[in-house]
Formats: structure tokens, C-alpha cells, sequence
């Protein structure tokens, strides 16, 4: 089963449901605005990214800008950036999923092979 973080009025989030849709995978949405991945799925996901906690922040998005995090990520500590994305959805690059074994951000359809057959 794969947990998918994502907004409904995302483009990207749609398409990579339709894509686990396509392709027959199992799956439960969760909004990620209303419930962020916890601190532990987020550490597994930097774990993925080879530490690169910059890469799970949706960096285009408005609380990214308003809060000027674009300085300020370079000096946060690891610990306080993966608290401050658990407590903020929408600072979480989506879409989003995790399975047991594997976890990706955001869509692209190669990298998801491995999310999908999980499924």
C-alpha cells in the first residue's frame, strides 16, 4: 500500500494519482495540508534524498516566500527544517508517498517504478 500526500488542487498530485491509478496500485490519499508527513516519514524521506533537506520543501510555493526560508534553510538545522515542514503542509514538496520500502517526492514517472510495484 502506498500513503500519498497531496492537495487535490495540485496538478502534479493529480497526475501522479492518475499514473497509480493507470497502472492498478493500491493506494490512500492523505490531504497533506490538513495532516504533514511526521518528522519520522520525513527523516525517512531525506534518507532517500541523500540529506538534501532543501529537496522536500515546495519551494515555489507562497509560505516558502513569505517566510523567507530560501535564506534562512542554508543555517536551520536539520532537526528544526523537519519540524518546521511536520507542522506546515504546505511548505512539503508534493506529491508526496511513501511505501514500506521506498519513498519519493514529488512526480516523475521513472522515479515512481520502484513506488509502484511496491503497491
Amino acid at each position: 500500500m502506498i500513503t500519498v500526500y497531496a492537495y487535490q488542487n495540485c496538478s502534479t498530485c493529480r497526475k501522479a494519482l492518475k499514473h497509480l491509478d493507470a497502472k492498478g496500485a493500491r493506494y490512500q490519499v492523505k490531504a497533506i495540508r490538513e495532516t504533514p508527513p511526521t518528522v519520522a516519514e520525513l527523516k525517512r524521506m531525506l534518507a532517500q534524498y541523500g540529506g538534501e533537506v532543501r529537496r522536500l520543501f515546495n519551494t515555489s510555493g507562497q509560505d516558502y516566500r513569505t517566510l523567507g526560508l530560501s535564506a534562512k534553510l542554508a543555517t536551520m538545522s536539520e532537526a528544526d527544517a523537519l519540524k518546521l515542514l511536520a507542522s506546515n503542509g504546505n511548505l512539503v514538496k508534493r506529491p508526496f508517498a511513501l511505501t514500506k520500502k521506498h519513498a519519493v517526492v514529488g512526480f516523475d514517472p521513472a522515479a515512481w517504478k520502484d513506488v509502484v510495484a511496491d503497491a
